[in-house]
């Protein structure tokens, strides 16, 4: 697969940056995350109408058959303007889970509506044990009659505050720590025998620890084949991977534009410091770590849509390695040269680089995904 950008993605990767510029600066940023919801269902409803949400999705659904080449371009757009809206909650996980495990009836139920904006999805995988093992899943669900009963606890579920339906991964058979056996199940929110309580994370998306107690889902509510579903988990978590990694290079870039333009205002000596050689080097050093992680980002996407799992596991595992030292080095950077007001609440970069941080730990982290690499 070659990696082209249709005319299409880029006027409508042209239409995100305009309404960004216009609508979305740091200061509304702030106060979505901070208020209600932590996000704008206004704005939600704009990507709707923009047709950000149908970008990864077939056509015969309502959406522009993109793939992950689309994720790409939105992805990048949305690191840029640190967006708050769910976008990879919903579209990415959860959307693309559907839309790849998922029956016809299923798909034709949910991607339409969730393209629209009309439904929102989260996707609850992770258990407070687990870490990154997506195999550790002691959430039982077990057979009664012709309904399932779901029990257990979800940890680190991004959007479950507003989504509509929840998709939770189960064990049905088989021992703790295996692939074989685990089952994905999809949940109404407001199912009885749900709790949620919600939080704020340290980059201002929210999350959500979830319990099950005894809650009951009819036959149809399985999602792919019974006791089969580690290979669209696995697939799915890479392809967020792949999301974030190219959101990452949005971050990046602005970080080193932030940081190029200060350096040119800020005096020291009767000239501005961007002027000192040292400094000009650093500034280099970022715009190079930029470059590499776009082209592993493109890369990563390329294998995820490729479909070839040990490619994509290798490529995956590369981006997001290489993401890990690209906070390390575009974050440090950009606090220390903005100095000590970089790192404060009151200036837009202390916040990009905690998106990054974040970004590091989610989907597994620098040395999860390092040994995940050496395995080939």
């Amino acid at each position: 697969m070659n990696l082209e950008f249709t005319e299409e993605m880029m006027m409508l990767q042209d239409s995100l940056h305009k309404f960004l510029q216009n609508e979305y600066d740091f200061e509304t940023r702030q106060s979505l995350s901070r208020t209600g919801i932590g996000y704008s269902e206004d704005h939600w409803q704009n990507f709707a109408e923009m047709g950000l949400l149908g970008v990864p999705f077939d056509e015969e659904y309502g959406g522009f058959g993109f793939g992950q080449t689309g994720l790409i371009v939105v992805m990048e757009a949305i690191g840029k303007g640190l967006i708050v809206e769910p976008y990879l909650a919903s579209v990415v996980l959860g959307g693309l889970l559907v839309q790849r495990a998922g029956n016809e009836e299923q798909k034709e139920a949910i991607l339409p509506a969730l393209i629209a904006g009309e439904l929102k999805l989260a996707f609850a995988y992770v258990e407070r044990h687990s870490r990154y093992n997506l195999t550790d899943v002691q959430f039982k669900a077990e057979k009664k009659g012709q309904q399932y009963c779901l029990s257990g606890e979800k940890s680190v579920v991004f959007n479950a505050e507003t989504a509509d339906k929840i998709i939770v991964s189960a064990r049905t058979s088989g021992d703790n720590l295996t692939p074989q056996g685990l089952t994905l199940f999809i949940v109404d929110k407001d199912a009885e025998g749900l709790s949620c309580r919600h939080y704020e994370t340290v980059d201002g998306l929210r999350a959500s620890e979830l319990s099950f107690d005894n809650v009951m889902v009819d036959e149809k509510a399985v999602v792919g084949k019974l006791g089969s579903a580690y290979p669209d988990i696995e697939y799915v978590i890479d392809a967020a991977a792949a999301a974030i990694s190219a959101e990452a290079v949005g971050v990046v870039k602005e970080l080193r534009e932030k940081t190029v333009e200060y350096l040119k205002t800020r005096k020291q000596f009767d000239q501005p410091i961007g002027n000192f050689q040292v400094l000009q080097h650093r500034c280099v050093d970022m715009f190079m770590t930029e470059e590499q992680m776009r082209s592993l980002s493109y890369l990563a996407a390329i294998k995820v849509a490729d479909g070839e799992a040990e490619e994509r596991i290798k490529s995956v595992s590369a981006a997001k390695v290489y993401l890990g030292d690209a906070r390390a080095i575009v974050a440090e950077q950009a606090a220390q040269l903005h100095g000590g007001i970089g790192v404060t609440d009151e200036l837009d970069v202390a916040h990009y680089v905690k998106r990054l941080t974040m970004m590091n730990t989610l989907f597994g982290d620098r040395d999860y995904h390092l040994q995940r690499f050496g395995q080939f």
